[in-house]
């Protein structure tokens, strides 16, 4: 049907010439074959009376259509004649546009020009014909091409796009690895806890276990020591709470802290709270009232001229009377807040290993980072997290 369908194509000009000088033909035909009903009507309706008879040649010569003069044109090689076409009657109408047209029959304009006609039929019924069916558009032949349905084509593209969102959210919102739920549960305490201006250290105030950018020091404690769990008890060390601590030495911190109420090691805000307040010590000295009444004067780690290089770079310190010497410079880089908070674990828990201490460094480090292969292999170590 395709090597027709071309031919056909091809030969538009040839047959449009043709149909052209058909129908001028067939409308002298219905002229003549009125011309005659008429006449017999008259014959019928007077008799022969001798009427004069028109002629049976109907117009004159000249206006007979002529046929007009071909072009030759190459034949182009490969190409197939049309075939013979079937009578119209066996065409379906409702053949889908998408459909492939393998068997679709010659239009009636095929059948005029290829057969010469119809054997048998009229003129009139030739007019008819032509005047009804008229020459198919050409537009015909693309559909006779293979095309995919509108549905078809909504339901793929909806696919399309179901597949895309579904990649796009595998890589938004696929899971990666966080720190222990407990963490929050605990950093909504710290918040708590920090709101008493007592925790910094005295006179010095020193607070980096309060600081904006170091509390997370405090839940990292918590983290290692009691695997964040309030109701932690040793039996063996003694150490309660959350941030796990004698219960001796908690009631000694906690007087300087101004509670209205008894510590309680198993409450978190006050085992945080007393944390707070010890480790700002450990790190700034504190200035305590000596049993004669006199001040008395503990360094903490930044009065080590040798630490504040290992802090910030520089050995200078600044030194008040009565007070804690301090490292001159801030301890404000990533390194040297590690090695800080390492050296504070291990006074905080006495006995800690030097392995501990430098975990406890990365995990302070990269409190942004859970990800961070390190940090997922020290969570895995520690026993009891949640």
């Amino acid at each position: 049907m395709t090597n027709e369908f071309e031919n056909f194509n091809d030969r538009d000009e040839e047959w449009l010439r043709e149909l052209e000088l058909r129908a001028t033909d067939l409308e002298n035909d219905l002229f003549d074959w009125r011309e005659a009903h008429a006449r017999e009507l008259a014959d019928s309706s007077y008799g022969r009376d001798g009427t004069p008879q028109r002629s049976t040649d109907g117009r004159p010569g000249m206006l007979r259509a002529q046929p007009r003069p071909t072009q030759p044109r190459p034949a182009q090689p490969g190409r197939i004649p049309p075939q013979p076409a079937r009578p119209l009657h066996n065409e379906p109408d409702d053949v889908p546009p998408y459909a492939i047209e393998e068997d679709e029959p010659d239009d009636d304009l095929t059948t005029v020009i290829g057969s010469a006609g119809w054997p048998g039929a009229s003129a009139q019924q030739r007019t008819q014909a032509l005047i009804d069916r008229g020459r198919r558009s050409a537009s015909r032949g693309g559909a006779s091409r293979a095309r995919m349905p509108k549905t078809r084509k909504g339901v793929l593209a909806v696919a399309s796009v179901a597949a895309v969102i579904t990649i796009a959210s595998l890589f938004i919102f696929r899971s990666s690895p966080g720190w222990p739920a407990s963490v929050a549960s605990v950093q909504s305490q710290i918040e708590t806890a920090c709101k008493n201006p007592n925790v910094a250290s005295e006179p010095a105030q020193v607070n980096f276990a309060c600081g904006k950018d170091t509390s997370q020091i405090l839940w990292v404690f918590a983290l290692m020591t009691s695997g964040n769990n309030a109701q932690f008890n040793d039996a063996k060390t003694g150490r309660q709470g959350l941030e796990p601590i004698t219960p001796a030495q908690g009631g000694q911190v906690a007087w300087s802290l101004n509670l209205h109420h008894p510590y309680n090691p198993m409450d978190p805000v006050d085992s945080l709270q007393v944390a707070a307040r010890a480790i700002n010590n450990i790190i700034g000295g504190a200035t305590l009232t000596g049993t004669n009444g006199k001040p008395v004067v503990q360094p903490g780690l930044e009065s080590n001229p040798d630490n504040c290089v290992k802090y910030t770079g520089s050995s200078a310190i600044v030194s008040h009377a009565g007070f804690p010497s301090q490292c001159a410079q801030p301890v404000t880089s990533t390194t040297g807040q590690a090695a800080l908070v390492a050296d504070t674990y291990r006074q905080w828990v006495v006995g800690a290993t030097e392995a501990a201490a430098y975990d406890v460094g990365v995990l302070f480090s990269n409190a942004g980072n859970p990800g961070n292969p390190q940090v997922q292999a020290i969570l895995k170590s520690l026993p009891n997290v949640r």
